[in-house]
């Protein structure tokens, strides 16, 4: 059972960088305090990943035929290149980096499925796009609906902060239903955990990370892409809750990063392209490109080195 101390670190630093998703944009706007954000994201990841983990798991465990130890440094693999990036401040994706660490493995086992493979990069690519679209559409929409029904300001300001709160604890129990898979999937595909135990140990993992050390990214995510009032930032969290609960039914593990960071730049694109900071979009899509190579090249140097 110590291979699985490897998931952990990697749930760890999924938690550290993935908290900036949920309530970053609230926390930015001011709406909401840090300490609550991460209580109530922590709580509401451990519930998705209980009810609704073990959905994506199947996906990251048939993407290669892996040994108990291969699984241990594909974690590890995958939990050093997040945690690096979350100490650069760079939103990462931990579907990239495990997807990358088991294709690694798979590559020097013959065992990878390159099928799997295609319909998960499918899924990336789709994920920040949809998460545009959502957000472009929900600004468009809600704003209208709501300058015609409320005129109050202050009933218009505790409509958003209830909203951003709600739509975080929804986006915090995506977040744990679609990524505790990236955490502990590779266990249950080498046979080392069942799938109702990967979800729990996952989630906590997770849980953890985000009360540790979820703040600096939460800082990039919530100011650094573009500038947010109150009703984009309850915008920017839904559009990113829907995305992310459509892949969980999919079964297809997805970074909430690049639903984000979709999600705001569709609200920027509301307000004009010249809201959005290219330069923070392109370094954000460096560490995209970044996760998966990183992580994939780990892999075959521990196993190479160490099995």
């Amino acid at each position: 059972m110590w291979k699985v101390l490897s998931g952990v670190l990697l749930g760890w630093s999924l938690g550290a960088n993935d908290a900036a998703n949920i309530f970053g944009t609230g926390v930015a706007t001011g709406t909401i305090k840090y300490r609550t954000a991460i209580f109530l994201t922590a709580i509401f990841v451990l519930f998705g990943a209980l009810l609704e983990g073990p959905k994506c798991m199947e996906t990251v465990a048939e993407l290669s035929t892996l040994l108990s130890i291969e699984a241990f440094y594909c974690s590890v693999a995958a939990g050093i290149t997040m945690t690096v990036l979350t100490y650069f401040a760079i939103p990462a994706s931990a579907s990239q980096a495990i997807i990358g660490a088991v294709i690694g493995a798979g590559i020097l086992s013959g065992t990878a499925d390159f099928s799997k493979l295609f319909k998960i990069i499918i899924c990336w690519i789709v994920t920040p796009v949809g998460a545009i679209v959502f957000a472009y559409f929900l600004h468009r929409s809600l704003r209208y609906v709501l300058d015609k029904t409320i005129t109050n300001i202050t009933h218009l300001n505790y409509l958003y902060s209830t909203g951003i709160i709600v739509a975080g604890c929804y986006g915090a129990y995506s977040l744990g239903s679609n990524n505790v898979a990236n955490v502990t999937g590779v266990y249950v595909g080498s046979g080392l955990l069942s799938a109702g135990m990967a979800s729990l140990i996952g989630g906590l993992s997770i849980a953890l990370g985000i009360i540790t050390y979820g703040k600096k990214v939460m800082l990039t995510v919530g100011k650094g892409i573009a500038p947010l009032d109150p009703f984009s930032a309850f915008v920017t969290i839904l559009a990113l809750s829907f995305t992310l609960h459509i892949f969980t039914q999919i079964g297809v593990p997805v970074s909430s990063s690049q639903a984000i960071v979709g999600a705001i730049v569709g609200v920027g694109i509301v307000g004009g392209l010249r809201t959005v900071s290219a330069k923070i979009v392109a370094k954000i899509a460096a560490g995209w490109i970044m996760t998966p190579v990183s992580a994939g090249i780990l892999t075959i140097l521990f196993i190479k080195l160490f099995v």
